[in-house]
């Protein structure tokens, strides 16, 4: 069925898409804030906001809100991105009535009642100390550090400085500036009713108003080669690469080019890096597209003997799939081609997938794909048009960062 976009009369968009042969409905409601709109000091205001949202709304208590939510067969959650700030939801979808106006009280009437301040804080405390128990996660966040420009290169985690520096004020003032409904994208698919869902929702969201300013790049990101050093039996290699922005021919071939790289046990990096010369215990890519651009991320995971060796095969790969030598093979092509469209079609068949899928389309794109459009842009890439994107694209200065022991030897350069 058709996408059917309207703008709401608080400003908001709703995003709608009925599906057919499914009982349930999946709501994403994008909001226009996140860690890159935390005053400087401040850093991990915005989870400290999502956590206070979910404690009680709409004159209901922490317990209350949670029961009537409950009672509606609703499974939610709210979580802080860098640049948005998300509240994802299920429900049966003729329980639609039930569902949104609890919904809309956590993002539009929370309580954040100053009790509330000192647990969300705490547990926003207890997840950064926690970082330092994934090293891969620690990784990727150090890397994304330096790899994007400030304040575009938060943590959703912020730092300890920035979260004992928090205070109830600050939460209720981040809140009222960022959970507003200009620049908002409600998305809804599944067993819905476009006309009903609109006429619900502007009813909801009456007196809501606001507009949130959009957090731009304020320097030039460090990149390079970094190492941080940890005492954990394993060493941690991130790569992170330039790569297209959404939406064009070139993120196509980019998707196809990473699943040849990284496509399973079938990929380029588990048979060089991992079964060929027994380097590590994980290997993988993905790609990242955004509304400016986009990055390329490669990972290893390996001791310190193999940490070096690790890192010149992990580049040496991501350089030969570039070259006429290297370059991806007919039958890599086609099972490239293959796993992708699979993915697209199964995430397809999923509500909440489809649902988080038209709020990304919408803030990058300005509008929403269908799922025929997205295997037709797979579709639309042929094998030549592949490896002249690879040969051709500049990838620009990349970022090299090694968490662990101290390599035992000098890692390659880090640039592309």
């Amino acid at each position: 069925m058709a996408i059917k976009i309207r703008e709401l009369e608080c400003g908001a968009l709703l995003l709608v898409e009925p599906m057919a042969g499914v009982k349930s409905c999946a709501l994403n409601w994008m909001l226009p804030t996140g860690a890159a709109a935390e005053p400087e000091g401040k850093l991990g205001l915005a989870g400290i906001v999502a956590e206070m949202a979910q404690r009680g709304a709409g004159g209901l208590s922490s317990r209350q809100h949670a029961d009537a939510l409950d009672a509606a067969g609703v499974s939610r959650s709210l979580d802080t991105g860098v640049r948005t700030s998300r509240l994802a939801a299920t429900f049966v979808g003729q329980d639609l009535a039930k569902a949104v106006p609890f919904l809309v009280d956590m993002i539009v009437r929370p309580a954040m009642d100053n009790e509330a301040f000192a647990p969300a804080k705490s547990l926003a405390l207890q997840e950064l100390e926690a970082l330092t128990d994934d090293p891969q996660e620690w990784a990727g966040v150090e890397a994304m550090a330096r790899h994007l420009p400030a304040p575009l290169n938060r943590s959703t985690y912020g730092t300890r400085e920035g979260l004992e520096a928090c205070t109830h004020a600050d939460a209720v003032d981040f809140l009222r500036t960022g959970f507003v409904p200009r620049g908002s994208l409600i998305a809804l698919a599944g067993d819905v009713d476009p006309l009903l869902a609109h006429e619900m929702l502007n009813k909801a969201l009456d007196g809501w108003t606001g507009m949130a300013s959009e957090p731009l790049p304020a320097d030039q990101p460090q990149r390079g080669r970094a190492h941080i050093d940890d005492d954990g039996a394993q060493v941690q290699v991130m790569i992170i690469r330039e790569a297209p922005r959404d939406g064009t021919p070139e993120a196509a071939c980019e998707r196809l080019a990473t699943a040849v790289l990284s496509g399973g046990m079938s990929g380029r990096l588990f048979t060089e890096v991992r079964e060929k010369r027994g380097l590590c215990y994980a290997v993988h890519a993905g790609y990242t597209p955004e509304r400016e651009t986009g990055w390329l991320t490669a990972y290893v995971g390996t001791t310190p003997e193999r940490a070096a060796e690790s890192l010149e095969v992990l580049q040496a790969e991501l350089d030969r799939v570039a070259t006429p030598a290297g370059a991806p093979t007919q039958e890599e092509f086609e099972r490239a081609r293959v796993g992708l469209k699979s993915r697209i079609v199964f995430g397809g068949e999923s509500t909440s997938a489809r649902a988080g899928a038209l709020a990304g389309d919408y803030r990058k794109l300005g509008r929403c794909r269908t799922l025929e459009e997205r295997v037709a842009e797979i579709d639309a890439v042929t094998l030549p048009d592949l490896c002249e994107y690879l040969a051709e694209f500049e990838r620009g200065e990349a970022t090299v960062l090694t968490l662990g022991q101290s390599l035992s030897q000098q890692p390659a350069r880090a640039e592309a």
